[in-house]
């Protein structure tokens, strides 16, 4: 059985390289498929609790399982730089896709962080990139 990472929380200030940089508190998720870990901002948690309040904070895990080993991922068709990761659930609300809005930034910083998640009956449009098979 794989092991999975949990989620961490990281304080004020994170540690890049040997530069302190001061950061909001933020959730950081392993991403096998970016190969690094995907960030979740206090900002960024608030707005998918308001605008999405049957995401969060219920399925919260429902969020880094869908990072570790999503259905499928593909870009947005909506937003350059964005990236999808899905995974269908069929104990959630009937059966429901948890999706994940993930940014990257281009290379040298390369970080990846949420934009928003949300659970959809259908997927969005976007060049599907992976499935499972």
């Amino acid at each position: 059985m794989r092991r999975r990472k949990q989620p961490r929380k990281i304080g004020p200030i994170t540690k890049t390289s040997n530069i302190h940089v001061p950061r909001a508190e933020m959730t950081v998720f392993a991403c096998p498929y970016l190969k690094g870990e995907i960030e979740l901002t206090e900002e960024r948690e608030r707005h998918i609790a308001e605008r999405h309040p049957d995401l969060l904070p219920p399925y919260r895990g429902r969020i880094a399982e869908t990072l570790l080993d999503p259905d499928q991922v593909r870009r947005s068709a909506r937003f350059a730089g964005a990236t999808l990761f899905s995974r269908w659930y069929n104990d959630l609300r009937g059966g429901k896709h948890v999706v994940v809005v993930v940014v990257s930034e281009p290379s040298p910083k390369g970080r990846h962080w949420i934009f928003t998640a949300y659970i959809a009956r259908r997927l969005a449009e976007g060049e599907v990139e992976w499935n499972r098979t």
